[in-house]
């Protein structure tokens, strides 16, 4: 399917590899012009502590400015990708936050 001459594609793709052999991360990203979103995907990658994975993100680009929503989109469509296959580990259940403080008397 041809695409408008004014439409372009953007890819922005992230890779995080654990070489166990040296005990070191192989990370990089590219952002293919969309300025910052590859530091910001491998950023959740980290976050997200998966290893072993490539991720990559297309976009058309039809002449609509997305401004920093383009980010949100991006990352969310990120994270989806890495939970829907299992590329996230499971954590430990962590205590709530509120257990176990006292409260003020103004927040009785």
């Amino acid at each position: 399917l041809p695409l408008p001459s004014s439409w372009s594609l953007l890819l922005c793709d992230c890779v995080r590899i654990y070489d166990e052999g040296k005990k070191a991360w192989l990370q990089d990203c590219d952002d293919d012009g969309e300025t910052a979103a590859g530091g910001r995907m491998l950023r959740l990658m980290q976050i997200l502590d998966v290893k072993d994975v490539v991720v990559v993100v297309t976009r058309w680009y039809g002449g609509t400015l997305l401004g920093p929503d383009r980010f949100k989109h991006i990352n969310n469509c990120t994270r989806n990708i890495l939970v829907e296959f299992g590329a996230v580990p499971e954590k430990e259940p962590t205590k709530s936050a509120g257990k176990g403080k006292k409260m003020s008397s103004r927040n009785k």
